[in-house]
């Protein structure tokens, strides 16, 4: 066993880190961690005895603290000796004094910088290249004399270490580059392409340029879901041990990447998720082969884009949510609820604040986190929730987020005299269409026909109050737009053709605007809202 003091902090909520003595409580055969004295208000000292890898104790501290925050020494102050924390504490430091050009120092928090990879030179041997956050192969630590000299000069020559406020500056400066680049492009629409063919041709490989530019710099900031999936498995395994399950853990597309804003926060509401699976969904394994099922349960988490959006999945083949149970329990706090409603209502109600269907409220889910708190942070990132159960069987929660980045392809409509933004991955087609075409209904709500499907209208005239245009004469233009596996039509006056435009956070500098996500400059340098798809689409539900 291994005698360790590890310092924790500074917290901006020092309370935090008292969750960590749970885990040694929780899970057999941690260990035993004991709190110190601290001058520091801010900070935590704990003295622990354990047989676990400092990587190990990293891997179930960062689900309450950030690993830049947590010192592990030996008692009596020295280093704890771990090889891969320190190797990847060595690479860091090669990594920043390159940056930096000077001899290599402590290294840069993971939360504050990135990690830049180019080919080595061809005369060097080729390094293992370490992703930022990732272990470094622990046969770096290894080299010794001339073999470690080069493996430094391989790291030097291999990756730079830059902050993450310096990317985001080249990014809005980017920004700034496509939106001029889209006012050159208006303005040279009056000239003649035939006395201007120079000019037109500089023009077209500015578009190309500066598209490739961007692609580049937004790839960046994107970080492959293997970083968010990797922390799992570790804590899925000791909690099936102490509650008595066996289950599996299944991950699928762990290359998709996310911006790395979004995986930062989208870590804890998954965590719950994957937790509420383990606990209230997979049943004991004797009830499972009760049931027929097999003894160890599954729990997969899965990560693809569809559309302009990522979509994660986290799914059981445990015992799936009751409708009755959840039904009953509505009542009981005096929800307005009915036997009639349709499941997908029903198990909306599970997101009401405070609403559980445990028997028994355990330290597992019982920790004063439900899913009114999972739905409400995932909402706070533009993203959305949805459940699906078959009793019995298991249950899905697949949680629907916007790639967030500052820049996507638009198709600009004009809508009377305004000019709205669409984005383009969520249009499927547009067409003309006569007035005959289109059927009221109901509470005179509209359908049109597209190919045998009948899909309602949302007319953005009426639905933003828009003034009618004086030359809006003729039929109108339907497009129609996707969004959750849902399909609308969009009546406007015209399409204005497609392009790149800058996302600017309309809530940030204005306030929330319903429909709308957010607002673009026009080339004419003119302020374009960006419609909210989704949005659009669950209004012509109701």
């Amino acid at each position: 066993m291994r005698r360790l003091t590890i310092h924790i902090g500074p917290l901006p909520q020092p309370e935090l880190a008292d969750a960590l003595q749970d885990l040694f409580r929780d899970i057999p055969g941690l260990g035993t961690m004991t709190p110190l004295e601290c001058a520091q208000p801010d900070r935590r000292i704990y003295s622990v005895v354990t047989g676990s890898t400092n990587e190990d104790l990293l891997d179930l501290f960062v689900f309450h603290v950030a690993k830049e925050l947590v010192d592990i020494r030996e008692e009596g102050g020295a280093p704890a000796e771990d090889p891969i924390a320190a190797e990847e504490a060595r690479a860091a430091a090669l990594d920043q004094a390159a940056a930096q050009g000077r001899p290599a120092a402590a290294p840069v928090p993971e939360s504050e910088s990135f990690g830049f990879f180019q080919e080595p030179p061809a005369q060097a041997p080729a390094a293992p290249v370490r992703a930022a956050g990732t272990p470094a192969a622990p046969a770096a630590a290894a080299a010794g004399g001339a073999g470690g000299a080069a493996s430094q000069s391989s790291l030097e020559a291999t990756s730079i270490r830059v902050a993450v406020s310096k990317v985001d500056q080249i990014i809005n400066l980017v920004g700034e580059l496509v939106i001029t680049q889209a006012m050159l492009a208006q303005n040279s629409r009056a000239l003649d392409p035939a006395l201007h063919q120079q000019l037109f041709a500089g023009l077209a490989d500015l578009d190309r340029n500066t598209r490739d530019l961007q692609e580049s710099v937004m790839s960046i900031r994107m970080i492959p879901m293997s970083f968010v999936f990797n922390r799992f498995p570790r804590m899925l395994r000791d909690l099936a041990n102490k509650l008595g399950k066996k289950v599996d853990f299944v991950t699928q597309g762990e290359a998709t990447e996310l911006d790395k804003g979004l995986v930062e926060k989208i870590t804890d509401p998954l965590t719950h998720l994957v937790r509420n699976s383990c606990d209230h969904g997979i049943e004991m394994p004797a009830d499972r082969l009760k049931a027929g099922k097999p003894e160890h349960g599954t729990i997969t988490l899965a990560a693809s884009h569809q559309g302009g959006s990522i979509v994660i999945e986290v799914r059981d083949d445990g015992k799936g949510l009751s409708r009755e149970k959840i039904l009953a329990k509505a009542r009981e706090r005096g929800l307005n609820v009915s036997d009639s409603m349709p499941d997908s209502e029903v198990w909306q109600l599970i997101f009401a604040p405070g609403f559980s269907t445990a028997e028994v409220v355990t330290d597992v889910s019982g920790r004063g986190v439900g899913m009114d708190v999972v739905k409400r942070n995932i909402a706070a990132l533009g993203g959305t929730v949805d459940i699906d159960s078959d009793f019995g069987r298991g249950m899905k929660v697949s949680v629907r987020l916007p790639l967030t980045l500052a820049i996507m392809d638009g198709m600009s409509v004009r809508v009377g005299d305004e000019v709205y933004i669409l984005p383009l991955s969520a249009v499927v087609e547009s067409f003309q269409v006569q007035d005959d075409a289109v059927s009221t209904v109901a509470q005179g709500a509209q359908l049109v026909k597209v190919r045998d499907e009948f899909m309602p209208v949302i007319e953005l005239e009426r639905l933003f109050q828009v003034p009618p245009s004086t030359d809006n004469g003729g039929s109108g233009i339907m497009v129609v737009v996707e969004s959750e596996g849902s399909r609308a039509a969009l009546l406007v006056s015209e399409l204005l053709g497609q392009h790149q435009v800058v996302v600017k956070n309309l809530e940030s500098n204005y306030r929330k605007v319903a429909n709308v996500s957010g607002a673009t400059i026009l080339g004419d340098g003119k302020v374009a809202l960006i419609l909210d798809i989704g949005a659009l689409v669950r209004r012509s539900r109701h």
